[in-house]
């Protein structure tokens, strides 16, 4: 199973990319979580935590990253490994920002029957959430800048 929001906004790509790694303030943007936390700086191989608002918490490991553009985090589950995709896509006038959701293995049917589901359906609200904060924070941004002038 595969699933994936893409949303575009005016927010500069630098914006989206650092509420994405973030990773202590997920929560903030994630209606699902509760806590998140990298045991090290953000990088290939770095190891976290995440706790949903219901479930247990899992380890996570970012096992693709090319900083500024994309990454993923891996989280093992028995015979099956979720993997949260998150890439931009940048363009002369907009950024486009897509959090993909994928799930590999022998239980995967079951994984994504059992927690795909929910999760194709709040992530349009969650990638909302990164676009207007990006966005706010580019505002504030750009109004800070213009009234020190």
């Amino acid at each position: 199973m595969k699933f994936s929001n893409t949303v575009t906004t005016f927010a500069t790509p630098e914006r989206i990319w650092a509420i994405w790694t973030d990773v202590d303030n997920w929560s903030v943007w994630d209606t699902e979580l509760c806590d998140s936390y990298l045991e090290s700086p953000f990088k290939l191989g770095a190891i976290g935590k995440l706790t949903p608002k219901t479930g247990t918490t899992s380890k996570f490991t970012i096992s693709q990253f090319s900083p500024g553009k994309s990454y993923t985090f891996t989280i093992q589950l028995p015979f099956c490994k979720l993997n949260v995709h998150r890439y931009l896509s940048i363009y002369a006038d907009s950024t486009s920002f897509t959090h993909e959701v994928s799930f590999k293995g022998a239980l995967a049917f079951l994984f994504g029957w059992l927690l795909g589901k929910k999760f194709k359906k709040v992530l349009p609200r969650v990638m909302e959430n990164i676009r207007e904060m990006a966005e706010a924070e580019s505002i504030g941004q750009g109004y800070l800048e213009k009234t020190a002038d």
